[in-house]
């Protein structure tokens, strides 16, 4: 667990999720699936049960290379990450992961927090060794946010995003941790 103070002088709490937080996890993709467009999913696209959403929790806080990541600020889930390492043997030790943060906070160093917190994670397990990430590519502020952190780009996938019958590349990004 971490105390942050974002940059309006608030402070969040960024810990792994747990089982009990499957809820309020479910409300929050609702909210954030809503209010951007850079999500891989859309509003109404998330139909996962309280319980499905808990062993999905579970799964996380069970493996060495994968982490489930809660941003709470008074009380409410703002943010959240995910990564999810390889699952056999010759690529468990890299991993991809998605961030978002409920717009009314954006700009405040949430997803900065969290992915800190990650690249944290991933250097002290000594089991990831690559962090992955897709970005669109029209996603500046999110692109300029990896590239301060080290990410570097990695290739292209087109039309990896369709959103009214309009079609957006992928950047691809990572980041060697050794």
């Amino acid at each position: 667990m971490k105390n942050i103070c974002l940059r309006d002088g608030r402070n969040i709490i960024i810990r792994e999720a747990v089982k009990e937080d499957a809820d309020r996890i479910i409300d929050y993709i609702n909210k954030v699936s809503a209010e951007s467009d850079y999500l891989t999913f859309e509003q109404g696209e998330f139909n996962v049960s309280v319980d499905e959403e808990e062993k999905v929790i579970e799964r996380s806080r069970k493996a060495d290379n994968r982490l489930f990541l809660v941003a709470y600020l008074d009380g409410e889930i703002v943010g959240s990450l995910n990564f999810n390492g390889g699952e056999r043997s010759r690529i468990r030790h890299m991993g991809e992961f998605g961030v978002s943060v409920l717009k009314e906070y954006w700009h405040l160093g949430i997803g900065e927090s969290l992915i800190l917190f990650l690249l944290k994670w991933c250097s002290d397990s000594k089991v990831i060794r690559k962090i992955n990430l897709k970005v669109r590519e029209d996603h500046r502020v999110g692109i300029k946010l990896y590239e301060k952190l080290g990410f570097k780009k990695e290739g292209i996938i087109t039309r990896y995003f369709c959103m009214n019958d309009n079609f957006y590349d992928a950047i691809l990004m990572g980041m060697q941790i050794d």
